[in-house]
């Protein structure tokens, strides 16, 4: 009896494997109309609890993803943002979001071996229709998008329709590494890798949004090196990303004293304006931070969030939560070393790479969508990287199947 067989009287495999495909059936769906919906990740999480569980290799991830998110519940004390509404309490939130971001992690690793597979084909041409969509927006400023609003009754304005559609480049740009390279794996051609990237650098270019463009390239040198440097690559991506976090308030402090700042576009200099300021208040509280969500209390100096997710965290839960966070991204990237070449590490190190990129230049730590968005990353990755070890096709340097 095969190993196919088996699983499909797995029941619980099944019923992940469905939940899945419905995730992915939904994604693009997302990505286009309000990437407010990728928190319904949490919702597969629940449907799919049965199936949590932590193994001996993720468990040093989870005690630190613990660990930071109790010493971010216990900042609350001292913080000096409070919630109005226990609806708005970010504790709350993360406390909820960790079991179920868990779960939909582990319900890829459970998932029936036809339906991991249907999932990464719909998680591919899902994205590629969604990049050749970005198309059209990108040269008819967003008038689909527009369109639709008009048809249900809610207009809106050509600049604000323009924005919120160039947010789904974000999506797009980190998405399509994992989603292609699992996607392949499951048997969708390679080409569907073009219209993800060609809507992602045409749409962010011409709607002004400079993040997307240069992560498509960064996801491509990463995934690179990692293909080149199977074992030692990832290794070195985790020191650098661990890196990079805890020495943030040192890099702003020498941006900052070099004059690097002075003469940007104006979103650049709004950014470098937050990030200076977040540092001097850093250094009132380097160790236990001003406590979660304290960002918000800083207006008009920092409206939100300071615009890196790095310094977020030193001014919120100071060294440890830095820390925490460092360790984070160390175990994440170590997670990709292999003793062979691998399209789906090499891919997942691209995706997690442009998630680094884009917390350090745009999005708030703590925003839901965002926090399911990484979730969703590590969902993909893991379908892929099971496909991969399940067809065990080895493929050669110039990216053919042996």
């Amino acid at each position: 009896m095969t190993t196919a067989t088996l699983r499909t009287d797995d029941r619980l495999g099944v019923w992940c494997g469905w939940v899945l495909v419905g995730m992915a059936a939904l994604t693009p769906l997302f990505a286009w109309l309000g990437p407010l919906g990728f928190q319904l990740l949490a919702v597969v999480g629940l449907l799919c609890l049965p199936a949590l569980k932590i193994g001996r290799r993720e468990a040093p991830l989870a005690v630190v993803l613990t660990a930071a998110v109790v010493w971010a519940a216990f900042s609350m004390f001292w913080s000096i943002h409070k919630p109005g509404e226990l609806e708005d309490s970010v504790a709350l939130k993360l406390l909820l979001q960790l079991p179920l971001y868990w779960a939909a992690w582990a319900a890829a690793r459970r998932a029936d071996p036809r339906l991991r597979r249907l999932a990464l084909q719909v998680f591919a041409w899902g994205l590629a229709a969604y990049g050749a969509i970005l198309l059209v927006e990108a040269f008819t400023g967003a008038a689909i998008y527009r369109g639709l609003r008009d048809a249900i009754g809610d207009p809106i304005r050509a600049d604000l329709g323009r924005k919120n559609v160039a947010q789904g480049s974000f999506v797009l740009a980190l998405l399509w590494p994992v989603a292609a390279a699992g996607g392949l794996r499951a048997g969708a051609p390679a080409w569907l890798a073009l219209p993800m990237t060609a809507g992602t650098v045409l749409l962010a270019h011409n709607f002004l949004s400079d993040a997307p463009v240069l992560a498509v390239g960064l996801a491509v040198a990463v995934g690179g090196l990692v293909w080149v440097w199977p074992r030692s690559g990832p290794k070195a991506l985790a020191l650098g990303a661990a890196g990079l976090v805890l020495v943030m308030p040192l890099l702003i402090l020498a941006m900052h004293l070099l004059g690097l700042g002075r003469r940007l576009p104006d979103s650049w200099e709004q950014r470098v304006g937050y990030w200076t300021y977040a540092m001097q208040r850093i250094a009132e509280h380097p160790f236990r931070g001003w406590g979660l969500d304290s960002s918000r209390a800083f207006s008009p100096h920092i409206v939100l969030h300071p615009h890196n997710g790095a310094l977020q965290v030193w001014l919120e839960l100071g060294l440890l939560g830095a820390t925490a966070a460092a360790l984070a991204y160390a175990f994440a990237f170590r997670r990709m070393a292999r003793d062979q070449r691998s399209l789906v590490a090499s891919a997942t190190a691209g995706s997690a790479a442009v998630y680094l990129f884009f917390g350090v230049v745009s999005f708030g730590v703590w925003q839901e969508w965002w926090l399911a968005l990484a979730a969703l990353t590590a969902v993909i990755a893991t379908l892929g990287d099971a496909e991969e070890a399940a067809t065990a096709k080895p493929i050669d340097a110039a990216g053919h199947y042996e």
